[in-house]
């Protein structure tokens, strides 16, 4: 069991969030540069990237290295290629339609509205989420072999999401399949494969400090959160009733699973 530097990891928190603060604003700013509002989305990845390589530099000589290091580099390396992916997908694009409904109905200045509504709630969010990322950073003993099991979570999410975006990008990018619904490889076993590696990798991340009950208990909250923003938030839910009119959506609903993977059923 690890002991765990609670003074540091509350001194380290006010610079965890002013990271993922700071990312907002500065995509804020690009944002209005732009005219599009849908690049908060590749802040999203950048903000919990931005807030492990803080809570590494202030964690120096307060945690196990090895952890620290673990730790950061696996939530770099999630967050960095998330932003790619959307970065990329979104390149030639105008506004998210998401955005555009939401600002359309905006009172007062919809930027200003934009900058509450979403850039400071995503910072709060990357925040609040990242709770055992940050609190990894703090555990005194090295890593128990169990704790590899988080990684190989972790390791598994990642892979469902790389996987399952790759697969659905060269199925949009042939026209013939304009209109219809994306039912193979991964999404065969699961209508969710990317958020389902969101659930693990997060997850994942979480088993590092349970060698710590304290900061466990601490943290807890921030794969909670992240679950239900993934399956009953902005995530599966949400993209599942823009889809519901989508003609074969319902047979592909009936057939695949919802969000964790098994094989498809019979119709």
């Amino acid at each position: 069991m690890s002991g765990f530097a609670w003074g540091a990891f509350a001194g380290g928190l006010g610079g965890a969030a002013a990271a993922a603060l700071g990312v907002m604003l500065v995509t804020f700013a690009v944002a209005l540069r732009k005219g599009v509002h849908r690049i908060v989305d590749v802040a999203w990845g950048i903000g919990f990237a931005a807030v492990a390589l803080v809570s590494y530099g202030l964690s120096a000589g307060d945690g196990d290295d090895g952890r620290r290091l673990l730790v950061t580099v696996l939530t770099v390396v999630w967050g960095l290629r998330l932003a790619v992916h959307i970065g990329r997908r979104g390149r030639g694009h105008g506004e998210d339609p998401r955005y555009e409904k939401m600002l359309a109905k905006a009172p007062g200045n919809p930027n200003l509205y934009a900058l509450r509504k979403v850039y400071l709630l995503q910072g709060a969010l990357v925040w609040l989420v990242s709770l055992p990322v940050q609190a990894a950073h703090y555990l005194t003993g090295p890593l128990a072999w169990w704790a590899w099991a988080g990684v190989a979570l972790w390791a598994v999410g990642l892979a469902f999401e790389t996987v399952g975006d790759a697969q659905l990008a060269r199925f949009k990018a042939d026209p013939a399949n304009k209109g219809k619904v994306m039912d193979r490889g991964l999404w065969s076993w699961t209508r969710h494969p990317n958020y389902f590696g969101d659930f693990c990798v997060w997850w994942g991340l979480f088993v590092l400090v349970l060698q710590a009950p304290a900061a466990a208990a601490a943290t807890l909250v921030s794969p909670l959160v992240m679950s239900f923003l993934l399956t009953k938030g902005s995530g599966a839910a949400l993209l599942e009733r823009h889809m519901a009119d989508r003609p074969g959506f319902a047979e592909y609903q009936a057939r695949t699973s919802a969000f964790f993977p098994r094989p498809p059923r019979r119709t």
